[in-house]
Formats: structure tokens, C-alpha cells, sequence
């Protein structure tokens, strides 16, 4: 198919693709003329792609690059190429007091080592958590970390093992190495859209309930 074609079938205008194509995040067609090119299916699935990391999941441009960077390597392994995906997504970890970094890591440390989880995949996801506990000591949730902290870990193990089966059983690399990026990158878009609506449910529930008992009395 020609770029205009693409452009159409895919929703995406010519010249962001062009963009895309100058930033090589699009693979260039195959040359049919001095200045025209042609596109496949495969044009089309990694346009979606890119337009799903950046639109939904919120990525930059460059850190999109460096993911399928890592998507187009052969010999990548799944885990490596999961570890590039989830640094993508880690965001930078502000400057804090020693006295409350040491105590909120060792928090997050007790909670990996009381369930059995090994700590070394994730040292960019342990500083950001890490950030997150100092962060809410410092606006007076000091016991977050052992009042919520275990939920949250009991929840994201159910999720993590949804995703990751959901991946290795994709069918081919191609296949499982889309799923990776897909899964990790929107599943944490879907996950946070999803704990709004939850929050938003139980806070309605219990404003019925509250509504009810003062009728009854």
C-alpha cells in the first residue's frame, strides 16, 4: 500500500508518519520509485503500535524508540526485553533525606523478602516505590507502607501472573515479544483507569449505606 493508504487505514496523518519514519520507529516500505515507497500489514501493526505507546501509555517519542529498539533485537530475551520496557516506564527518583530513604527501602525490602521475591530484576521499580513511601511520609501517610503496602503487592502478583501468561502464550516470538510491550505498558494505563472506578464504586457504596441507616433510624 502506498503512505496515503496507510495513513488511512491506520487513522494516522502522513506527515506523523513520515515523522515516525525520520525518527526510525517505522521500519522504511520497499522503494517502488524515486520518491514513493510501499507498505504492508506490518507497516500498519507497528504504526498501531507506536500510536498505543505514545497515545495511551503515555510515552515519549524517544523512549518509544528505545523500546522497539529492544522489541527489534533477535536475540533479546524475554526477560531482558521486559526490563527495558518497565525502565521505560520508571519515572525519575527525586532527591530525599537518608534517614527516610533507609527506612521507606527497608520497608519495601521486608515486604520483597517476606514474600520471597528476589529484588535484583527491579532495582528501578524499588527506587520508585522507595520515592513513593518518602513522598507519603512526608505528607503524613508514614504507616502506608504497612497498612496498604501489602494489598498492593497481593493484587499486582494476581495481575503480574494474568500478564505474563497471557504473553508466553501469544504463539510466536513476534507474537509474545508484542504482547510484552502491549500488556506492560497499557495493562498499567488499564490498571490505573480500573482502581479509579473501583474507588469510585466502593466511595458510592458506601454513601448508600450511610444513606440507608440514618432512613432506618
Amino acid at each position: 500500500m502506498r503512505i496515503s493508504e496507510l495513513s488511512e487505514r491506520s487513522g494516522i496523518a502522513v506527515a506523523t508518519i513520515k515523522y515516525y519514519l525520520r525518527e526510525g520507529l517505522l521500519p522504511a516500505g520497499e522503494r517502488t520509485g524515486p520518491n514513493q515507497a510501499s507498505y504492508g500489514e506490518e507497516h500498519l501493526r507497528r504504526l498501531r503500535l507506536i500510536r498505543a505507546l505514545i497515545e495511551v501509555g503515555g510515552l515519549p517519542v524517544a523512549t518509544v524508540g528505545d523500546v522497539l529498539a529492544a522489541v527489534d533485537t533477535p536475540d533479546l530475551s524475554m526477560f531482558s526485553l521486559l526490563g527495558v520496557v518497565q525502565h521505560s516506564m520508571t519515572t525519575p527518583v527525586p532527591a530525599a533525606p537518608d534517614d527516610e530513604w533507609e527506612r521507606a527501602s527497608a520497608t519495601v525490602h521486608a515486604e520483597l523478602a517476606r514474600r520471597g521475591w528476589n529484588p535484583k530484576p527491579s532495582r528501578p521499580a524499588i527506587d520508585t516505590l522507595t520515592a513513593v513511601l518518602v513522598r507519603l511520609a512526608q505528607l503524613g501517610y508514614r504507616d502506608w507502607g504497612t497498612t496498604a503496602l501489602p494489598s498492593y503487592f497481593d493484587g499486582a502478583r494476581v495481575i503480574a501472573a494474568t500478564d505474563v501468561e497471557a504473553a508466553l502464550t501469544a504463539g510466536s516470538r513476534e507474537e509474545i515479544v508484542d504482547a510484552v510491550v502491549v500488556l506492560t505498558v497499557l495493562g498499567d494505563t488499564a490498571l490505573s483507569a480500573i482502581r479509579r472506578m473501583a474507588q469510585a464504586q466502593i466511595t458510592l457504596e458506601g454513601l448508600e449505606a450511610d444513606n440507608t441507616t440514618r432512613t432506618d433510624n
